[in-house]
C-alpha cells in the first residue's frame, strides 16, 4: 500500500520503471531497467539480512549510474550510516512532503546530497568516521520503544511527531515519555536531550 501511494504521487512528474518488494527482485529489476534514481526504503526482506544497504552493494556495479535515494521510517544512526556507507545519496524519512519528495528525487538526480535536517548530525558523524555510543548501562534500561521515543524526543520531535512517525498514540507516547525520564531519573524533557547529547546518542 505505501509502494502504491508513492507511486501515485510520483507518477505525474516522472516514469516509474520497476518496483520489487524484496532484494532479489529490487536487484534484479535495477538491473534490469538502469532507473536514474533508485527510492529504496531500509528495511527490505530478503537476500542475506541486510535490507536497503544489501540492494545498494549488489546494484551499483549493475547499474553504476543509477543514483539511491533512501526512504524509511527510521532514523536510527545504524540505519542511516549503513545506506550511506553503501553508497546513497540521500536519506529521507516517510513523514516527508509529496512536493519535498518530488524536488528530494530531482535534487538526488542531479547530483546533489538530499537529508532530512534532523538526520543532519547522524550524517555528519558518518562521513567524520565517528560513531555514538553504543553501550551504556543507563540505556539498556530502556525497552526498545522507550530508546526509540527517547531519542525522538532528544531530536526535538514533538508527542504527535512521534505518534506519527511511529504509528502509535500521542497518549502512548506521553506513557513512554514518563516511563523514559523515571527510568533515567531525569525530570523534563530538556535534562533528556542534554543527557542523550552527552552520550552522542541524539
Amino acid at each position: 500500500m505505501f509502494r502504491a501511494g508513492v507511486i501515485t504521487t510520483l507518477s505525474p512528474y516522472f516514469a516509474i520503471v520497476g518496483q520489487a518488494p524484496d532484494v532479489e527482485g529490487s536487484v534484479a529489476m535495477i538491473a534490469n531497467t538502469k532507473p536514474d534514481v533508485v527510492l529504496l526504503d531500509v528495511h527490505v526482506p530478503g537476500g542475506e539480512g541486510g535490507g536497503g544497504a544489501e540492494i545498494l552493494a549488489k546494484s551499483q556495479p549493475l547499474s553504476p549510474d543509477s543514483a539511491f535515494l533512501a526512504l524509511s521510517v527510521s532514523d536510527s544512526p545504524k540505519d542511516v550510516g549503513a545506506v550511506i556507507r553503501a553508497g546513497a545519496r540521500g536519506y529521507v524519512t516517510k513523514t516527508i512532503s509529496g512536493d519535498d519528495l518530488i524536488s528530494s528525487i530531482i535534487q538526488v538526480n542531479e547530483g546533489y546530497a538530499v537529508f532530512s535536517p534532523k538526520l543532519a548530525g547522524f550524517v555528519l558523524s558518518t562521513f567524520q568516521g565517528t560513531e555514538p555510543a553504543q553501550h551504556d548501562d543507563e540505556l539498556d534500561k530502556l525497552s526498545t520503544r522507550e530508546q526509540e521515543v527517547m531519542r525522538l524526543i532528544a531530536r526535538g520531535y514533538t508527542y504527535k511527531e512521534i505518534a506519527a512517525e511511529l504509528f502509535i498514540s500521542v497518549k502512548t507516547v506521553e506513557t513512554h515519555v514518563s516511563a523514559v525520564l523515571r527510568k533515567l531519573q531525569l525530570s523534563n524533557r530538556t535534562e533528556l536531550t542534554r543527557w542523550a547529547a552527552d552520550r552522542r546518542i541524539v
